[in-house]
């Protein structure tokens, strides 16, 4: 029996492939050695036989759409490989690193994703990793559509209808709040009425931490005096270090925080509690980036819980 099968023409992707990669036809035209009606052509019919749009216009520029982000990934691994095969082929063979596409939470602290995605430069395999950030719902177009094997979050994700998503627990430890030294000495003797009227700077609206402070505060009824606020971590702690202000930091991190900003501890807290998660489109991890990164955020929190 003949079945029928589609066949995706590899000319079409590698013009595509090469526009995406030089940002404009005419800069692909002069890399490929051909007239821009050619490729111009080529691409129409590529976005026909996939049925969408691949790119928009952006002033002189041409950026990838949703769609053409997948496309252009699968092209790039496609072309990879046919560069490895011709190396083996040649006698060059070379080992090709296991990528690893990891979304970030752009609430998510620097310090904390440094030490729980370091562990996968040190894994037997070679990995080539890829870190993206963006808020939960650019994330979780990209994971929907296998543009990511991970993303690293503070809070729980709900997945848009029919795509399916799971939450794996990393951990929680609590929180720790920072400041130069000449801030903090008058912060613990009388730790947490002492953040009253304190210059304090707060995490933006939205992140986990922001909220469990403000409850917080009000439980306590601590008014302390907000300086600024931050869509950055590492701009907030900047300031911080600068003796703008106190600012939390989960307890996992602390020591980190200390040695890269120069402050101290003014006090902790483990009624606030900092959680962490993986999301994947696995129920159980099988990716063994993924499984090393789980195993080492829950070795990180589980250390820093209270004792």
């Amino acid at each position: 029996m003949v079945m029928d099968m589609e066949w995706l023409n590899y000319h079409h992707l590698y013009y595509f492939w090469t526009v995406a990669k030089e940002g404009t036809i005419a800069r692909a035209c002069e890399k490929l050695h051909l007239a821009q009606p050619t490729i111009s052509g080529q691409l129409r019919q590529l976005e026909d036989f996939i049925g969408e749009k691949l790119f928009t216009k952006s002033g002189r520029n041409l950026v990838l759409t949703d769609t053409g982000q997948v496309v252009y990934r699968y092209a790039e691994e496609i072309f990879n490989v046919g560069r490895e095969l011709l190396d083996v082929l040649r006698g060059r063979p070379r080992g090709r690193p296991m990528r690893f596409l990891v979304g970030v939470s752009d609430v998510m602290p620097k310090l904390m994703v440094f030490r729980v995605l370091q562990c996968v430069l040190k894994l037997p395999e070679p990995v080539h990793l890829v870190c993206y950030e963006d808020d939960t719902e650019g994330l979780l177009l990209k994971l929907s559509s296998h543009g990511l094997d991970m993303i690293l979050t503070d809070t729980p994700l709900v997945a848009p209808a029919r795509t399916r998503t799971y939450n794996h627990d990393l951990g929680s430890c609590g929180v720790t709040f920072c400041a130069t030294s000449a801030l903090a000495a008058g912060i613990r003797r009388n730790f947490p009425a002492s953040l009253n009227d304190t210059p304090f700077l707060l995490p933006m609206e939205g992140s986990a931490l922001r909220r469990s402070l403000e409850q917080w505060f009000d439980h306590n009824r601590i008014r302390p005096s907000i300086i600024g606020e931050f869509q950055d971590s590492a701009l907030l702690k900047v300031f911080g270090q600068a003796g703008a202000g106190v600012f939390a930091v989960a307890s996992a991190v602390e020591r980190e925080v200390q040695m890269q900003y120069g402050v101290t501890i003014a006090g902790r807290t483990n009624e606030i509690v900092e959680r962490f998660y993986a999301v994947s489109v696995e129920r159980r991890l099988k990716h063994p980036a993924v499984v090393a990164v789980s195993e080492a955020a829950r070795k990180l929190l589980l250390d820093a819980a209270p004792k």
